[in-house]
């Protein structure tokens, strides 16, 4: 019998962080992402996560870095819309397909699962938090500068974290 579970996105939150002129980290998050999971039970051990992001999503705080990371250089959220991810195995890590700009490789996040509680209307819920690192130019975003003083104005790493909050939506 299998579960599904909604993602609740008023308690979850998609985030990175990437170099930037060698010296600190920008931050940023994508706000429209959907997150299925289908479970054999509530333990999650053979979970399969389903994961769709909206490129044009993307916000770091400044409109003009924003709408260049949407523009050709980097996403093209035009020809490309959507970054999409397909688990293959869930423990107290989560691999699978993840793909950006038509580029699909397989990648390894940690993650913790942080439990299930029911809530005060009698919704069972679900947590995770996860985080990794994938390299930016293994997707085609490959746009730099080279800075004067020497190095590039942009890091190669891209550090990806979240929160995660599910709702067991029904039985089958």
């Amino acid at each position: 019998m299998a579960t599904k579970w909604k993602l609740d996105p008023t308690h979850s939150d998609f985030t990175f962080k990437v170099r930037h002129m060698m010296i600190s980290n920008v931050k940023g998050s994508f706000t429209d992402f959907n997150v299925e999971i289908e479970t054999e039970d509530d333990t999650f051990t053979h979970a399969k996560a389903t994961v769709t992001i909206r490129t044009n999503s993307i916000s770091t705080y400044n409109e003009d870095r924003d709408n260049h990371l949407k523009s050709a250089d980097f996403l093209n959220t035009q020809d490309y819309p959507i970054i999409t991810f397909e688990s293959h195995a869930v423990n107290n890590k989560v691999t699978g397909d993840l793909t950006i700009k038509g580029i699909t490789k397989v990648v390894t996040l940690d993650m913790d699962f942080n439990g299930t509680k029911v809530d005060p209307y009698g919704n069972t819920r679900a947590g995770f938090s996860f985080e990794g690192k994938i390299n930016r130019k293994d997707f085609g975003l490959t746009w730099n500068a080279s800075l004067e003083t020497g190095g590039v104005l942009i890091g190669e790493e891209v550090q990806l974290a979240g929160e995660l909050q599910f709702v067991k939506e029904s039985l089958q």
